[in-house]
């Protein structure tokens, strides 16, 4: 199994909805492969904090980052009017 088979059954493997033959082979892999371990551990990550229901705080300047990019990205989309 290679990484990009990893990412098409990271879902499912999550989810623990996985084939046990695939599963032993995504193990395997993920046993000798830390960026594919580092995806799968902050997809964990992210679903424990969605579940958890508590909202949390960004640090001040990835939110002003977040917000700029996005900001960026809606005038590219929705330039002003004028322009």
């Amino acid at each position: 199994m290679d990484c990009k088979e990893i990412l098409a059954a990271l879902s499912d493997y999550v989810d623990g909805d996985l084939d046990p033959g695939l599963y032993r082979a995504l193990k395997e892999h993920l046993a000798d492969c830390n960026p594919c371990q580092l995806v799968v551990d902050n997809v964990r990550h992210t679903i424990t904090v969605y579940k958890s229901g508590r909202p949390v705080e960004l640090p001040p300047e990835l939110r002003d980052r977040l917000r700029r990019a996005l900001r960026a990205r809606w005038e590219m989309e929705f330039p002003p009017a004028g322009n």
